[in-house]
């Protein structure tokens, strides 16, 4: 038989999944849910700390129990097709591409990519959607001896991740995350309120001993979090 704190922390898990419980919400005291439950407090108390370290619930001494806000979460150490994960989530994915062409290479998109300057790339953006809120701003550049036909793409069917990792398989990967103030063309797709931050992931990939794309990837701070648990 499951331990009873398990089964408090699923029974209070299940009235947040299914919106019984939603964020902001108080929620019932220890006391009353020991009663209701008919368990006592002590088991309570454990599987309420147990969510609330995982960032389901927020606990204010001498106010109450509140559900967190979630955030949507993504892996700094994997590249998932944000699609999939959306629909992982039980929600909506939905992509506008805002720009989709050739570009020259800069002097510092060349050394990055290691060709000479002038060098024809591929250039794509887009605001990726979860549920209709924009939760992406995608920044791409393509190495068009990975993937030549990159620009004949429907993104609004297919990302770039689905179609990029499917034709040119992972050699290397490099990320960095930092906080970042937004353009105001991004703060725009983003729909953010002036002066909130972003979470921004520079990414770039190896295909073949090759560069083959460096993608800026920018996210809502408030609205987003990168989590990741690994093994050495």
């Amino acid at each position: 038989m499951r331990p009873l704190y398990e089964q408090v922390r699923d029974h209070v898990l299940s009235q947040i999944e299914t919106g019984a419980w939603r964020p902001s919400d108080r929620i019932a005291s220890e006391n009353e849910l020991a009663a209701s439950l008919q368990v006592s407090r002590l088991t309570v108390n454990r599987a309420m700390k147990e969510l609330s370290d995982l960032g389901y619930l927020v606990r204010v001494a001498g106010v109450g129990t509140f559900v967190a806000n979630q955030r949507v979460h993504g892996h700094p150490f994997r590249i998932r097709n944000i699609a999939e994960e959306i629909v992982e989530r039980g929600h909506v994915h939905s992509c506008f591409v805002v720009t989709l062409k050739e570009q020259k290479a800069s002097a510092d998109l060349a050394r990055q990519f290691s060709v000479t300057k002038g060098y024809n790339l591929f250039h794509s953006v887009m605001v990726h959607s979860e549920n209709g809120t924009p939760i992406q701003y995608e920044d791409r550049i393509v190495n068009p001896a990975i993937a030549p036909e990159y620009l004949n793409v429907d993104f609004e069917e297919h990302t770039p991740s689905e179609y990029l990792l499917e034709i040119a398989p992972l050699q290397e990967l490099e990320h960095i995350v930092q906080a970042v103030m937004p353009s105001a063309e991004i703060r725009d797709a983003l729909r953010l309120e002036d002066r909130e931050p972003c979470l921004l992931l520079r990414r770039r990939t190896w295909t073949a001993g090759q560069v083959a794309t460096i993608a800026a990837l920018y996210h809502p701070g408030m609205r987003y979090e990168l989590s990741g648990r690994f093994k050495p």
